[in-house]
């Protein structure tokens, strides 16, 4: 019941502050009108006096007072129809104002809201927070507000700021996990990513030092190993960087997600890139890339047959997700194997309809666009 007393309150105050010009505007009006009234009749009362005074005689007297009462009858009202004429032309207005704008606002209200739902203190909603992301967030950042040296806390809520592009914040938890918890490849890769995406994807010289101590935890760690040659490719060492990247495409699997981005960047460093990972047919061991046997087949063929090969298993992946486009994966991985291919408008293509599937307001749709631009792809008019 409260709730709509407040409704009705919010409603005719609003209904008073859009009133109140109109009301105003006639007041001023009738200011107007009755001082001119009262400039007339002084005129009446000064032309008795001049007439009293012989100053004019009865004849002047008469046409100037025929003047003045004709003025002041224009002006005093006399006319019912004419005095009601500002009201006439605001009556629109003010009804739309006081009946129809809340009638409308109720029903969008209705129509839009929950008024079934009861209310709930915020209070409530950290203790029974549900799905709710946002309140999940704020119930670990109240917890570590009141316990900062929670090292699981900070490493659980590390990536979640930065799946959400909450870059310092990902960067400080990053940090306060691994000053409470130690140094582990998962975060060491974390915060070098995080440092990465503040610097709007340069490897610096802090994310550099966190993938080297990575690598020194982990020394097969293929994330760390793309970051390291990807800041030798930005440094301008072209052949460190292809050594750095063949060496990464040597030890990862046929089916790797990475490994067409590795071949991409293999090529653009002026080697050349091995079939990229795509799904064979349905059903088969693999179903998001070449099989063992497609790979051994494609060392035995030649560049236009590899190539033939590779261009139909892009396209027999770009046909299964026409038909099931809930595959974030299988998105990624199209787009960049038509960047691989060097079609930049099917990858272009591909990416549009991605987004389709997976907007660009939602996380999905956020890794896409930057992987897009990671591979050269235009992306004007496709974010927010």
């Amino acid at each position: 019941m409260l709730f709509w007393i407040l409704v009705a309150v919010l409603t005719a105050a609003v209904a008073v502050i859009l009133l109140y010009p109109l009301l105003r505007r006639a007041k001023a009006v009738e200011d107007t009108r009755a001082g001119e009234a009262a400039v007339y009749r002084d005129q009446l009362r000064e032309l008795d006096r001049d007439l009293a005074g012989g100053l004019i005689n009865a004849d002047e007297a008469d046409y100037a007072r025929a003047e003045i009462g004709r003025r002041l009858i224009a002006v005093s009202g006399a006319s019912p129809a004419e005095a009601r004429q500002p009201a006439r032309r605001h009556r629109l207005a003010e009804a739309f104002i006081v009946l129809l704008l809340p009638v409308v606002g109720l029903c969008l209200y209705i129509n839009t809201g929950r008024p079934d739902l009861p209310s709930q203190p915020l209070e409530a909603r950290l203790a029974n927070p549900g799905r709710d992301m946002a309140v999940l967030v704020a119930k670990a950042e109240r917890h570590l507000a009141q316990n900062p040296d929670d090292g699981r806390g900070w490493d659980v809520l590390a990536p979640i700021y930065f799946s959400t592009m909450r870059l310092s914040d990902a960067e400080a938890a990053y940090r306060n996990a691994i000053r409470l918890l130690g140094p582990s490849p998962a975060r060491l890769d974390g915060l070098a990513e995080t440092l990465m995406a503040t610097a709007e994807g340069v490897v610096t010289e802090d994310a550099r030092k966190a993938l080297e101590q990575s690598l020194a935890l982990e020394p097969d760690n293929p994330r760390a190993r793309f970051y390291i040659a990807l800041s030798l490719e930005q440094a301008g060492q072209a052949e460190a960087a292809r050594g750095a990247f063949e060496a990464l495409a040597k030890q990862s699997p046929a089916d790797a997600p990475w490994l067409a981005l590795v071949n991409e960047h293999i090529a653009r460093n002026g080697g050349t890139a091995s079939a990229p990972a795509a799904p064979p047919a349905a059903g088969s061991a693999a179903p998001d890339g070449p099989t063992a046997e497609d790979v051994a087949a494609a060392g035995t063929m030649s560049s236009g047959e590899r190539q033939q090969m590779i261009r139909g298993m892009v396209e027999s992946l770009d046909a299964r997700l026409s038909a099931d486009p809930d595959n974030f994966e299988g998105w990624m991985r199209l787009v960049r194997s038509y960047a691989v291919l060097n079609d930049k408008d099917r990858a272009a293509d591909a990416l549009k309809r991605g987004l389709a599937a997976f907007p660009a307001s939602g996380n999905e749709g956020r890794q896409l666009l930057a992987l897009a631009r990671e591979l050269g792809i235009a992306t004007e008019g496709l974010t927010e």
